[in-house]
């Protein structure tokens, strides 16, 4: 396990910055012109980031993106 000391800002910037990526891959996967190893990609990108979310968000802000389907392999 890696230890991090961060700053409330630090904080604030890296949760930004995870909320628009996790809202641009949910905007892409609804996109059918994606290629479903693509899709596969962004959704293994999707959770990994929404771990990293989950660890500096209060639950509230969570909740807004959790996926409410997942692609079928």
């Amino acid at each position: 396990m890696i230890g991090l000391l961060i700053n409330n800002r630090e904080v604030k910037e890296i949760e930004y910055l995870i909320k628009r990526e996790l809202e641009e891959i949910l905007l892409d996967m609804d996109d059918s012109r994606i290629d479903h190893v693509v899709k596969k990609a962004m959704d293994e990108r999707y959770k990994l980031l929404f771990q990293l979310f989950k660890r500096i968000a209060e639950p509230s802000e969570c909740t807004k993106y959790i996926r409410t389907k997942s692609i079928k392999v």
